[in-house]
């Protein structure tokens, strides 16, 4: 069995439908759900700290940044203040590394768990640029996360290099090219992967009913891919 977390991410803009998804996948037995703050219509701190509460399962507050694929629309320091303010009852609170390092601070200060996150929707760099990144993103939080876009077949064997050498990392190969990357990631013991339930957040995800199977099928040795 694998130790990889499914996560499924909730992109709605309203309380009672994050509230139903949410239910429907924890009923499917789901790992581990990703709340997309940005998604939800004027969000307040209080209301997105009493929202993850209701919820009452693991949960990653995630409020991503608009050149990082988000769609939040207030200032950063509000955008930081609504993950500071629920850091206290989500499981995970996922940054960005390109945020201000002092606003970064601000939610590792409160000794929450933290991901910190890249995302190139448009290339997947060199090998050593994005070890470089994850490096920074270790050094921060507890979780690196790199999700790229492949050009060819060769970018997404890169990304599994960078699950073959790091440790507690997520990376994620996207699109349909490198859509095997999130099945393949539980073999190289990444922390979580992240499938789709109707809400599909980034180019590639898995619906999650077929991650769960694919996760727990021992149909390749991925020593022998890296060879």
């Amino acid at each position: 069995m694998h130790d990889t977390k499914i996560a499924i991410p909730i992109f709605k803009e309203k309380k009672e439908d994050i509230l139903q998804t949410a239910e429907e996948y924890i009923d499917k037995g789901v790992d581990i759900l990703e709340l997309r703050v940005d998604a939800i219509l004027n969000p307040q701190p209080n209301e997105i700290k009493y929202i993850i509460s209701e919820i009452n399962f693991p949960t990653i507050a995630t409020n991503r940044i608009k050149s990082e694929g988000g769609y939040f629309n207030g200032t950063e320091e509000e955008r930081i203040a609504i993950l500071r303010e629920c850091s206290d009852v989500a499981e995970y609170v996922d940054v960005e590394l390109k945020t201000d390092e002092k606003l970064i601070d601000s939610i590792v200060e409160t000794g929450c768990k933290t991901i910190i996150s890249f995302h190139d929707f448009l290339k997947t760099p060199p090998v050593d640029d994005m070890l470089n990144i994850v490096k920074k993103e270790s050094e921060i939080g507890d979780i690196a996360k790199i999700a790229v876009m492949p050009q060819k077949l060769e970018d997404t064997i890169n990304v599994l290099a960078i699950l073959s050498r790091c440790d507690n990392t997520i990376a994620i190969s996207m699109g349909d090219m490198g859509s095997y990357t999130r099945v393949i990631a539980s073999k190289f013991n990444s922390p979580i992967t992240f499938a789709a339930s109707d809400d599909v957040t980034a180019p590639g995800q898995i619906d999650f009913e077929t991650m769960k199977q694919l996760l727990n099928l021992d149909f390749i040795d991925c020593d022998e891919l890296l060879d």
